[in-house]
């Protein structure tokens, strides 16, 4: 069979969902390789490094997809662009498959085989395959660099002629990958971090990392799903966490914020008041932009100013990484693609959890039920990126 690695098309995605060292692990498993004229160069792999790798170089995209039996992607084609995938292609790709309906009915109605990564179930066996933990890594990392440039003040305590430079506070909300990211990253430039989550068990964690968990009174609830990520919760929860969030968040200098929910807009966890009682020239980061924010205020891809602060509305944070993004992406989707491959071939095996879980269009019809699946992570409340 034949694997295309065409080049991602949205805009601003830098990342490869193979880099040239992946290549010859597929090609001792069976497959051929081709990739798009292009593919890898917004990730700093040239064309020849994949010729030297073993891989064919296609062109264009019409001349890949008119090869490729196995489509390689980070990002979910457009409409145009899936009409270029053969009938009884497969398909593998990050998918966003609840907002994605009209895509799943068009790929099913070309009968393309469609695996969502976003729907990695999140055990033991599926670790090295978990896309979004990986990116939610990145996250959480970006996410902190990004607000310490937009910082008005040092991160780190200094003793210096002139004077004590006190460290700046930097507030984490939500715990999962990409907030254990944010925090191990803040504490290593030097601030004094707090963290909150719905979840208390994750609070060990928390403080592993050098942080002090914050502990809040909430409406009695079920916090963690079967997938081991946050739940969402009732506006009466939200109400209440909000409250008694807000001295924390007024005296942060950084607040960077990693809550979504499958499926549905993200949770807002600060409102117009508790921005307001922010000191001027704080900042806020804002991980669940692309899905409605965290914050009243936020705007996707843009730094706006609201009273003096500062908030940052950055999306698709790893692809500011693109080198060490598209490195993991190619472990984790060789090591999905490996999973079900025979002899050189892709055979998805239904009795087995991590394919039943992903495979969201076969024969001809969408499997994916976006009432009543739950997604494994896309940024956190659930969180990560």
């Amino acid at each position: 069979m034949m694997i295309g690695i065409p080049r991602e098309r949205q805009d601003g995605e830098n990342r490869v969902a193979i880099i040239p060292s992946g290549v010859s692990t597929l090609l001792e498993a069976g497959y051929e390789v081709v990739v798009e004229s292009g593919a890898g160069s917004a990730a700093h792999f040239t064309d020849d490094d994949y010729r030297h790798a073993g891989a064919i170089i296609a062109d264009n995209a019409d001349a890949l997809y008119r090869q490729a039996t196995v489509i390689l992607k980070v990002r979910a084609p457009s409409s145009e662009e899936a009409r270029l995938i053969q009938q009884d292609a497969t398909l593998i790709c990050l998918l966003d498959p609840w907002f994605n309906q009209p895509l799943l009915e068009q790929l099913a109605g070309q009968n393309v085989q469609a695996f969502a990564l976003d729907l990695v179930p999140r055990t033991t066996r599926a670790q090295s395959m978990d896309v979004l933990s990986a990116m939610a890594g990145i996250s959480g990392y970006r996410a902190v660099l990004s607000g310490a440039m937009a910082l008005p003040r040092y991160f780190p305590m200094l003793m210096t002629a002139a004077g004590t430079i006190h460290p700046a506070r930097v507030l984490v909300i939500g715990a999962g990958v990409a907030g254990l990211m944010a925090i191990a990253t803040a504490r290593r430039l030097g601030a004094v971090v707090e963290a909150y989550d719905l979840r208390p068990e994750v609070k060990e964690q928390v403080e592993s990392l050098g942080a002090d968990f914050i502990e809040i009174e909430v409406p009695a609830s079920d916090t963690t799903g079967d997938s081991g990520y946050a739940k969402a919760q009732s506006e009466a929860f939200y109400t209440a966490q909000r409250q008694q969030l807000a001295d924390c968040v007024a005296r942060a200098d950084l607040v960077i914020t990693t809550a979504a929910v499958p499926g549905k807009p993200a949770p807002k966890l600060i409102d117009q008041e508790m921005i307001h009682r922010m000191k001027s020239g704080s900042v806020i980061v804002d991980l669940a932009a692309d899905k409605g924010g965290n914050v009243d205020g936020t705007v996707l891809n843009q730094k706006v100013d609201v009273d003096g602060v500062t908030l940052v509305g950055h999306a698709n944070h790893p692809s500011r990484v693109p080198v060490h993004a598209s490195q993991l992406l190619t472990r984790n989707i060789t090591a999905f693609l490996l999973n079900m491959t025979e002899d050189g071939r892709v055979v998805p095996k239904l009795d087995d959890e991590i394919v039943a879980a992903t495979l969201v269009v076969q024969h001809g019809s969408v499997r994916h039920n976006t009432e009543t699946r739950e997604n494994p992570e896309t940024s956190t409340q659930k969180d990560t990126d």
